[in-house]
């Protein structure tokens, strides 16, 4: 299987072969880059239509080169791939264009890509994965996606803007050309930490207000080399944290990475660390497979092909919108990024994210901490995260240990079974619990299960708690058959706090339900339920508010 790729979603212009069958791939690339500011899409359109003949034209010639044995009577591929989406409109329709005029000129099936599933399948490819979480930090997009069911599931993304184009809006504040990203990672090379917002909401996250508090501290005259170096730090520990609590949720010890951002070394230095720490594969695509790139597309595009995974002409229109959970994946079947623990093997108070494989173990890892089993209690530690700045780490782990131990205490009175604290140590951000349940709720999900805890959530709401991270492994089954012997449990309280906001307790439940979605079987039915239990004590208003927040992903 030998495939032509063409890509050209916003800024690069490219044309790729990929041969299967001795796995190399031959990438010509012609970059928009304007004279000021950002993308101006009318520029980046015209610069497509010049350069997408030109960059085919030279992949063209290296198959026939190559692997054209029959003196011109056969094409030299087997099939045309392009970027269906997402992207820029009028940057998709020419690339379309190109790819369906080739395909009917060289008589091969034709492959239409998602652009977004392409940068997580070149990471899985190179790496030899089966099924990791897949980091995408690009322009335009930041999301962690995993295989489950058939299809890409979005376990957590960006509520505002891509991460390239956060850090891109801050260089143009500062008067630096597209693109930002280079110059913030070397002007971070002489900066020091200045403390800057952090905002992460249990798998997803938001930039908006760390990039308005950038602009102002420059504006406010500290030092450049400052923001960009804190600017790194913060929103990078930010995707490296979500990255964690994916592969904490789903149980996987694989991660890939993708998009551009992908190239920044400091970006990918915290990711091998936090693998490292918690004994997971990371891998990094080498730089030409994580800018956008037509290599990726061809790779993807020979996968589809051998499915019989092709399109017609006719049916072969752009979607700018084309979200990476659309896609039905037809080249993999059978492996999940999931692996929901036994009811038998899960342990402690508050596993969850932090959470108890083995209830005799001594010391039990999750995304955020450790825990330590002594009998009918618990001890969850807060340990030093080695990949976020020490001033950044200190501040993170005190202040959640603060909240999850008051937390724990208001929802109680607020009716909500969580665990006792028995004993909190500030400085050591340590928390002695009582130990309850019997398993995580992903091991044992049900829809009566996932109505009660949008009931819990409602109560929650109710009394002004806003969880902060509500997943299936964030709740505890209690132990026995019997209804008052078989409670939940809600732990893990870290990202917790005080609200009277809609917006707050709507998205409490988008991250539960998102957690929901991202691992369990029939999700449809487990989302009806919450939703059933949270309409039965809690206000329609956050309800009617979580299907804006649903919207609000970046290619809704």
């Amino acid at each position: 299987m030998r495939v032509l790729g063409v890509e050209g979603t916003a800024w690069c212009a490219s044309a790729a072969v990929f041969d299967a069958e001795t796995d190399s791939v031959f990438i010509e690339s012609d970059a928009y880059e304007p004279d000021s500011g950002g993308i101006h899409p009318r520029e980046a359109a015209e610069h497509m239509g010049d350069a997408i003949p030109r960059v085919i034209g030279t992949a063209l010639e290296h198959a026939r080169e190559e692997y054209d044995d029959s003196g011109g009577d056969e094409p030299p591929v087997d099939a045309v791939a392009f970027s269906r989406g997402p992207g820029l409109g009028p940057c998709l329709r020419i690339v379309a264009t190109a790819a369906r005029s080739l395909a009917r000129t060289l008589d091969v099936p034709l492959v239409g890509v998602n652009h977004m599933v392409a940068h997580l399948e070149i990471g899985r490819h190179r790496a030899g994965f089966d099924s990791p979480v897949c980091l995408n930090a690009s322009g335009a997009n930041a999301h962690l996606l995993g295989f489950h069911d058939g299809r890409y599931r979005v376990l957590g993304e960006t509520m505002d803007t891509g991460v390239g184009n956060a850090l891109d809006k801050f260089t143009r504040h500062v008067g630096w050309s597209h693109p930002g990203g280079p110059k913030i990672e070397d002007h971070a090379r002489d900066g020091e930490f200045v403390e800057l917002p952090y905002v992460v909401k249990g798998m997803d996250f938001s930039f908006s207000g760390i990039m308005s508090a950038a602009k102002a501290a420059y504006d406010d005259g500290v030092p450049v080399e400052d923001v960009c170096f804190s600017l790194q730090e913060h929103v990078f520990a930010m995707l490296t944290e979500v990255s964690e609590r994916a592969l904490s949720l789903t149980g996987t010890d694989e991660l890939v990475l993708g998009g551009g951002v992908g190239q920044n070394a400091r970006l990918r230095e915290m990711l091998a660390e936090m693998c490292a720490e918690r004994g997971a594969d990371f891998h990094a695509p080498e730089p030409r497979f994580l800018r956008d790139n037509a290599g990726m597309i061809a790779v993807l595009g020979a996968k589809m092909a051998a499915a019989g995974d092709t399109v017609a002409v006719a049916d072969s229109a752009i979607d700018p919108d084309f979200r990476p959970d659309e896609v039905p994946v037809t080249w993999r079947s059978g492996e999940s990024v999931a692996r929901v623990p036994t009811a038998a093997g899960a342990g402690a108070a508050g596993p969850g994210d932090d959470g108890a494989d083995d209830r005799d173990a001594a010391d039990l890892r999750g995304a955020e901490a450790t825990v330590e089993v002594r009998g009918d209690e618990v001890v969850k530690r807060r340990l030093p995260k080695g990949y976020r700045h020490p001033e950044l780490d200190a501040t993170l782990r005190r202040d959640r240990t603060v909240a999850e131990a008051r937390l724990l205490a208001g929802a109680r009175e607020a009716g909500v079974p969580t665990p006792l604290v028995r004993d909190v140590d500030v400085p050591a951000a340590t928390l002695a619990m009582q130990f309850v349940g019997e398993c995580d709720l992903a091991a044992a999900l049900t829809a009566d299960r996932a109505r009660t805890v949008g009931e819990h959530l409602a109560r929650l709401h109710d009394a002004g708690i806003v969880h902060g991270d509500p997943t299936t492994r964030n709740v505890r089954v209690g132990r026995g058959d019997a209804p008052e012997d078989g409670r939940l449990f809600c732990i893990d309280f870290g990202l917790g706090f005080s609200s009277d906001h809609v917006e707050d307790y709507a998205m409490d439940l988008h991250v539960f339900e998102q957690s929901i979605e991202g691992t369990a079987s029939d999700p449809d039915t487990l989302v009806a339920a919450v939703e059933d239990g949270y309409r039965a004590v809690g206000e329609p208003a956050v309800l009617e508010r979580l299907r804006g927040v649903e919207g609000r992903g970046r290619y809704q």
